[in-house]
């Protein structure tokens, strides 16, 4: 057997070759540093009190920065926590209360009309955004709540509805109404009213 048909170098050899300069550079340093320390008088000791105090500051850190995680996770997960919580108690809702619901949805939607008849199109499209709102909260998907964005109604949709579209449509005029200069067109009305049908009937 030739000396020609033997590995000259691998990728294994190369990578542990590696570590070992890494893990020499590091001994190195440590000794640099342990060169530069005082030393210390013979018999020297610290204070049980003090280890104490630096247990106690370790216990406090970690206690707060666990404190800091749990209200992160909670801010974030709190809408998806509420959405299920109130799905399951809508369920036990009267047939009182839904039709009640219903009124409102119902009122919303017939001021939609009289504001598309007065040709006021951004309110007939707010209109049809607020008896999208409501019918979320009275069909337990997504319950109303005050603080919630339309950046944090799309995102919380787009986990449980399968079709996303209808959804954004209304979000969207809704945010152009808000926050922007558009003017709101009577093609923008009907957009906003076939999207509508699509979710009530979706």
């Amino acid at each position: 057997m030739t000396t020609d048909s033997f590995e000259k170098t691998s990728w294994g050899w190369q990578i542990s070759l590696f570590q070992q300069q890494v893990g020499e550079w590091f001994e190195y340093q440590l000794s640099r540093f342990d060169a530069t320390l005082p030393e210390l008088p013979s018999g020297w000791s610290i204070d049980p009190w003090f280890i104490s105090l630096l247990k106690f500051l370790f216990w406090l850190g970690l206690g707060l920065f666990l404190a800091w995680l749990v209200w992160r996770l909670w801010r974030e997960f709190s809408p998806y926590l509420y959405s299920w919580l109130a799905r399951g108690s809508n369920l036990n809702n009267s047939d009182a209360k839904v039709q009640d619901n219903e009124l409102s949805v119902a009122s919303l939607l017939a001021r939609s009309q009289e504001f598309y008849r007065q040709e006021n199109y951004r309110e007939a499209c707010r209109c049809l955004y607020l008896a999208m709102l409501q019918h979320l909260h009275e069909q337990a998907i997504l319950p109303h709540k005050k603080s919630r964005t339309d950046g944090e109604y799309l995102q919380l949709l787009g986990l449980s509805r399968p079709q996303i579209q209808p959804y954004e449509t209304l979000i969207t005029t809704h945010e152009q109404l808000c926050f922007g200069s558009t003017e709101i067109l009577p093609e923008n009305y009907e957009q906003c009213q076939q999207a509508y049908q699509e979710i009530v009937n979706g």
